[in-house]
């Protein structure tokens, strides 16, 4: 029986955070601006070792503490609900494969997921890197032919299938590691694959602190479909057409490999962001510890620029550093000066076509 090696590795979300499930409100107000993001798989992610199983789903995990978690279930529709209804650890690969048994004729597979250096909960998507694991791992052994983005969307299915509500970009680690843009209108999605000319280095910052995201999207949903104030009109105005421009640049900067241009728009975004969108959950997104790290006078000399990462608040930062040589020194500085902080390395390589 051959066993195969496989890779996910997690989703990081340049620009155009917020604007997937925003653009989602589009079939109730129609005057909303799609959404767009410019997403990247991480360095980091989950491996895994697959093979077939005559007829059980087996996902074995290796917790980065040491713990390993196993599940075995018989592949019965009725018996991977029960474990998607609990809601705990596994009920997103339970739901993926309940996605799957209900559109082919399948038999087993077991998931050896035997080594993870993706953190978890730091907005890196690692529960939807697993979603995607899964749905790669069946497509692989039982060559269902699945496009990526077909992965992608069995994916976002079965953590759906969950009590999770993620985004509809969560999934885009389906990509691997190379950017990629996501056009959101109502429940369509449109990715494409991006050409980078030369490498791109930045840093992301588990800032230690702590934030709410149920809390800050909780508040954010509360401007849609329909604005009832100016609070509420800005949300809409920065998540739809402010994002929008501000993204494209992006894209357009990442495309002819302009890190200092992409670093500018950084610093943008997050103004623009603190702006329209700090009155509507200041609480949580006042950030302090975000924005203390991204203003550190002893970092500015290595960076272009950064902003806060996924939902934002004071959970993760991104910067983007001139050289791998200045990666090393401002993970550096930080680690050394903020005790609290861990450091991530993210390199976008070049994949100019020839």
């Amino acid at each position: 029986m051959r066993i195969e090696e496989i890779f996910v590795p997690g989703r990081l979300c340049l620009f155009g955070e917020h604007s997937d499930w925003a653009a989602g409100y589009r079939h109730l107000n129609p005057l909303l601006q799609q959404g767009y993001a410019l997403i990247t798989g991480t360095n980091q992610g989950l491996y895994a070792r697959i093979k077939p199983h005559s007829d059980h789903f087996i996902f074995r995990t290796l917790l980065q503490d040491g713990t390993e978690k196993v599940l075995t279930l018989p592949m019965k529709k009725q018996l991977l609900l029960a474990e998607i209804k609990r809601g705990e650890f596994f009920s997103y690969a339970a739901g993926v494969v309940y996605q799957l048994l209900t559109h082919f004729d399948i038999g087993g597979l077991e998931i050896d997921n035997y080594f993870t250096d993706l953190p978890i909960k730091k907005g890196l998507s690692s529960s939807a890197a697993t979603c995607v694991l899964v749905a790669k791992a069946f497509n692989q052994v039982y060559d269902l032919k699945l496009t990526m983005h077909q992965q992608m969307e069995f994916a976002y299915w079965g953590e759906t299938t969950t009590p999770s509500r993620c985004g509809r970009m969560d999934q885009a680690c389906a990509y691997g590691s190379q950017p990629i843009t996501m056009i959101f209108d109502g429940d369509r999605v449109t990715p494409t694959v991006l050409q980078v000319p030369q490498d791109l280095f930045f840093v992301l910052v588990d800032l230690g602190a702590g934030k709410n995201t149920k809390e800050i999207l909780s508040q954010l949903n509360q401007c849609y479909p329909f604005a009832k104030n100016e609070v509420q009109r800005n949300v809409q105005k920065y998540l739809g057409e402010i994002s929008y421009e501000i993204t494209q640049a992006a894209v357009d900067a990442l495309q002819v490999g302009d890190a200092q241009q992409i670093g500018m728009l950084m610093k943008l975004a997050q103004a623009e962001f603190d702006h329209y969108l700090i009155p509507a959950c200041p609480q949580e997104l006042t950030a302090p510890m975000l924005h203390k790290l991204l203003d550190y006078p002893p970092i500015q000399p290595y960076i272009w620029g950064g902003k806060g990462v996924g939902s934002q608040g004071d959970g993760t930062a991104q910067l983007i550093v001139k050289d791998k040589a200045s990666q090393q020194k401002v993970i550096q500085i930080i680690e050394g000066d903020f005790p609290q902080m861990q450091c991530l390395q993210l390199t976008i390589y070049a994949n100019k076509s020839s």
